[in-house]
């Protein structure tokens, strides 16, 4: 088991250890939140300044050709498309998880019309689930069954976002579309933590706050795989998706290639600070980024040893870059840790999740962390009153 100094003779041979310096990490604070809300990177603040005092506050206007704001969505996704292992002209940026998660449903079912079952694996993130139910006429089936010969489309998440287990995207893409189903990923909880690559799913959707560092509320992105991109409808035709948005016109015609999944005018200042992550994000070996999050999180779980009961699989290339444990009082234990320095989050009934970002997450902060646990569990901090209050937000 590594000690404290071996860790720190880990940190000082990571390749990756200069992008830390690149984010706001609070002093005496072990973030390990990164698979929920990334870091802050430095030059955010510049990059939306700029964007507000030098394109809107001098443009006015005129931003929307002077500054490129009028095309962001497509910039941006392609700037975005090679971290999910896409090409040019096949992501879209903006609007929310959600939403995309609705087009891309939408849009796969409308090229099945002659199937009415929608897989998903009950383990989804609920808004993706809340979603397929808003459809109506379709069954709704588990993943788990392993049927798919009469599905329309096959919903499931790379990385399951309780326990961090991980789906083979190539294998089950395969079995999914030798059926004769559309596959549909959501690769939140995996796009900046691994090699993500969706080129030969259907559609994919994921988010850029996690990982990716883009800022709350950051916006989402779409995939959309060129071979559907002629005759898959976007169930939400704004004027953006419209062939010339600027003609006005009365009836809709839909835009040619990605551009018609946009939907309404793209969220400047969000771009701006998104646009920033990326000048990180393009500089970084994702290979890098996949040894030292299997690394961190198989530390975190050795130290942790038997303190806590493994809700994430054991074998790290089963995992995404988090860890999970089960413990019935998992809500007071996980404000107690966050009171003593480590921040992971508590997801409902009974799973503490940690998230590990490795361009600012270092072996010696897994260390401490693991330290950390066994004093609070050991000490029973957790059991102080105050930890028992629910926040709106866990």
């Amino acid at each position: 088991m590594l000690d404290r100094d071996a860790c720190l003779a880990l940190d000082a041979d990571d390749p990756l250890r200069g992008f830390r310096d690149e984010f706001v990490v609070p002093e005496g604070e072990i973030y390990l939140v990164g698979n929920s809300l990334g870091a802050l990177p430095r030059r955010t603040a510049e990059r939306v300044r700029a964007a507000v005092e030098d394109e809107w506050g001098r443009e006015l206007v005129g931003g929307w050709n002077s500054a490129g704001w009028y095309d962001q969505p497509l910039t941006t996704g392609d700037r975005l498309a090679p971290l999910i292992g896409a090409g040019p002209g096949t992501v879209v940026v903006g609007n929310t998880t959600s939403i995309a998660v609705y087009q891309a449903v939408n849009a796969a079912v409308r090229l099945r019309p002659e199937r009415r079952v929608i897989v998903l694996d009950r383990a989804n993130f609920p808004t993706d689930n809340y979603m397929v139910q808003a459809l109506p006429g379709y069954e709704v089936r588990d993943f788990a069954e392993g049927r798919f010969d009469d599905a329309a489309a096959v919903l499931l998440s790379e990385v399951d976002y309780r326990t961090g287990a991980r789906h083979d995207v190539d294998a089950v893409t395969a079995e999914v579309r030798a059926a004769g189903a559309m596959m549909i990923w959501d690769v939140c909880h995996s796009v900046g933590a691994l090699q993500v690559d969706v080129s030969a799913a259907d559609f994919a959707v994921g988010c850029t706050y996690k990982y990716l560092n883009g800022g709350p509320g950051a916006p989402a992105f779409l995939y959309v795989n060129p071979r559907h991109q002629g005759e898959a409808v976007n169930v939400l035709s704004g004027w953006y998706s419209h062939a010339e948005p600027f003609a006005f016109e009365g009836d809709f015609r839909p835009a040619d290639g990605i551009r018609r999944f946009t939907v309404s005018t793209p969220h400047v200042l969000s771009f701006a600070a998104l646009e920033a992550a990326l000048d990180v994000w393009e500089r970084v070996d994702l290979a890098q980024v996949r040894a030292k999050s299997m690394a961190l999180t198989s530390l975190f779980i050795e130290l942790v040893g038997d303190r806590l009961e493994l809700a994430s699989p054991a074998e790290a290339e089963r995992r995404g870059s988090q860890v999970s444990f089960y413990h019935p009082d998992g809500y007071p234990v996980m404000r107690a840790l966050i009171d003593h320095g480590v921040h992971g989050d508590f997801r409902a009934p009974d799973i503490l999740r940690f998230g590990f970002a490795p361009l600012y997450t270092r072996y010696a902060d897994v260390h401490a962390a693991a330290e950390i646990v066994a004093e609070v569990l050991g000490k029973d901090l957790w059991r102080d009153p105050k930890y028992a209050q629910r926040l709106a937000v866990t």
